[in-house]
């Protein structure tokens, strides 16, 4: 049983006077943590969880094909409701991660369902054991049983790394501990305080004068950061150590072949398609973060930048507050400008209670959107500062949800699209946001300030992930020879930020512990290469649209409400576009190469 992951972006922003800031309303859920459904669904999930277990535990092979659809629907109705009991107790805790309570009820939850649902367990490894030949008789007898043969394929491409029923289920209840050090991680993150000119201010607040106009702002709060990481780098260094090392041993029991596989296996993406994206991203890097920042290096007038120039705004634009009903205008014209049905999907995002944009003291920081359950609705969470990035991040988010109500149809076990998938409308809404400024830009200068902005967004979204990529990568590696010191891990983040950055940059003494506070390392280990495919399959995909626009949305739509159902070959098909070809990620590249062209032809 999987509780479906938050999907998750970098927001950085600020401003003030934004209008009226939605909160969540988790009552689609549960209308109240002592809500008396909330005892029902328990009830009901520990009875359904050994029920099915004695129904069906060593009787799998003698199953026909509507007897085995009836064990699938009963497995997905157990998934549902532990999932919308998952999903109410974690967003409730994001809202307000210092707050013992919230803390204390998603723990408790938590073990209840890990413990119900431990005799699960032997679905997958008894699934696991079965023939190819008697699971494709099973198919080819019933056409509602063949529509999870996606859902098998995955759950079989994890069979060689299968480990015995008994230390199976031993892990499973173990994965409770293995939490609690991303809880211990989000708890230290939310409660970390930054002091700025006499003002006490949360990460996310702090992170946001890095994109201030005055360049002593930036640099207080760079510095600001360096000192509170360093002061809590032992904590962070303990996190990753442990995680690293439970992964390690994990990954060594199952006889994993690299510290990555699991996370390929989970997107269902092959090592070698990943290889070839990160390969052409790294060759790409003189051409083009080491060109755009020498390009920004000029326009701030410095002999070299420093860390805290990097999302720094062009001398030329003004400090700007998007106000929040303008931040929606701008979103919702983007998208109904591609498809109205898009918008309509979008709506009720903004009018029922299903975004939460304030930042607020103890929530967590950054953004995600999270799919809940396919039976309620997904929710956006936000921290809002009104910064141009932050109506960004709000599209990137509404893309997630748009995908994600419209693959609701394929139910629990088919709608969960895998990760490097997951990232296609979120970039797609970005992009489509983007070029609708574009278009309504109306000088040269305007224009300018547009394109730096969405070229270092791609940047951050591709150079600085594969970059992320490559830190994990050398940090499992690096683990598995013993305990790493702060220091040790120090060196490693540096490694990569002077390759991917360039040598525009200088790096002031503290960035080196700026790895601490990324939580894609710690919850989803590998996970980052996800923005990067997404970025380079959307620029292709886009180039698609503008050169043929005829039928696109049908396609387009298509592809979203499929889900998890299809590979990323049969999705990309239609399109005329193939991932595993080599090639493929230089066209979403050249993209942003074009970009960087147009901005160094307007220095001409």
């Amino acid at each position: 049983m999987t509780v479906r992951p938050v999907f998750d972006a970098n927001a950085t922003a600020g401003g003030k006077d934004l209008g009226n800031l939605p909160d969540w309303d988790l009552t689609d859920l549960y209308t109240a943590p002592d809500a008396p459904e909330i005892k029902r669904d328990l009830d009901w999930l520990e009875q359904a969880c050994a029920s099915f277990a004695a129904d069906y535990e060593g009787k799998l092979a003698t199953l026909d094909a509507e007897e085995f659809l009836n064990c699938v629907l009963r497995n997905e109705k157990i998934d549902t409701t532990a999932g919308r009991l998952m999903s109410y107790a974690g967003l409730r805790y994001y809202q307000l991660t210092t707050d013992a309570e919230r803390a204390k009820f998603l723990s408790d939850l938590q073990e209840k369902v890990v413990n119900y649902s431990t005799p699960l367990v032997f679905f997958t490894l008894e699934l696991n054991r079965l023939d190819d030949g008697h699971l494709d008789k099973l198919f080819e007898a019933n056409d509602d049983l063949a529509r999870y043969k996606p859902v098998f394929d995955r759950i079989r491409a994890m069979k060689p790394y299968q480990l015995s029923d008994e230390l199976e289920k031993f892990l499973h209840d173990l994965g409770v501990v293995g939490d609690a050090w991303e809880r211990l991680f989000d708890e230290t993150i939310a409660g970390l305080e930054f002091e700025i000119d006499g003002d006490a201010l949360n990460i996310e607040s702090t992170l946001n004068l890095l994109t201030e106009q005055d360049r002593s702002k930036r640099e207080a709060a760079a510095r600001e950061l360096a000192r509170v990481f360093a002061d809590n780098i032992k904590t962070f260094a303990r996190v990753h150590n442990t995680q690293a090392k439970e992964k390690e041993i994990l990954d060594r029991w199952r006889g994993m072949p690299t510290a990555q596989t699991g996370r390929h296996l989970s997107n269902h993406v092959e090592p070698e398609v990943v290889e070839a994206l990160r390969n052409a991203v790294v060759a790409a890097y003189p051409r083009l973060s080491h060109r755009y920042y020498e390009l920004k290096r000029k326009w701030l007038g410095l002999d070299v930048m420093q860390v805290w120039d990097r999302n720094a705004p062009l001398p030329m634009e003004e400090t700007r507050t998007v106000g929040w009903d303008d931040a929606r205008e701008m979103v919702m014209s983007a998208y109904a400008g591609f498809d109205p049905r898009m918008a309509d999907i979008a709506e009720p995002f903004f009018d029922k209670g299903w975004i939460d944009a304030g930042v607020k003291p103890g929530k967590a920081p950054g953004a995600f959107a999270h799919p809940t359950v396919t039976d309620v609705h997904p929710y956006v969470m936000l921290n809002y500062l009104g910064k141009p990035r932050d109506v960004m991040t709000l599209a990137h988010e509404l893309g997630h949800g748009v995908h994600q109500v419209l693959a609701a149809g394929q139910g629990e076990m088919l709608s969960s699209t895998p990760l490097t998938l997951a990232e296609t409308a979120s970039v797609f809404g970005e992009m489509l946001t983007f070029r609708r400024m574009l278009d309504k830009a109306e000088t040269p200068a305007e224009r300018k300030i547009l394109l730096a902005g969405k070229v270092e967004d791609m940047i951050n979204t591709v150079v600085r992930q594969i970059a992320f990529y490559d830190f994990e990568c050398k940090l499992h590696e690096a683990r598995r020879g013993g305990e790493l010191t702060p220091d040790d891990i120090n060196a490693l983040w540096m490694s990569v930020q002077a390759q991917s950055l360039g040598e525009a940059f200088d790096f002031m003494e503290g960035y080196e512990t700026f790895w601490a506070y990324i939580p894609h390392f710690v919850h989803s280990p590998f996970y980052v290469y996800a923005y990067a495919f997404g970025d380079g399959l959307v620029n292709a995909l886009y180039a698609v649209y503008e050169e043929n626009p005829e039928g696109f949305q049908e396609k387009y739509f298509d592809m979203l409400k499929a889900g998890g159902s299809k590979h990323h070959k049969e999705l990309l098909a239609p399109f005329g576009l193939d991932a595993s070809d080599p090639a493929f990620w230089d066209k979403g590249l050249s993209m942003i190469e074009s970009f960087i062209d147009e901005l160094e032809a307007m220095e001409s």
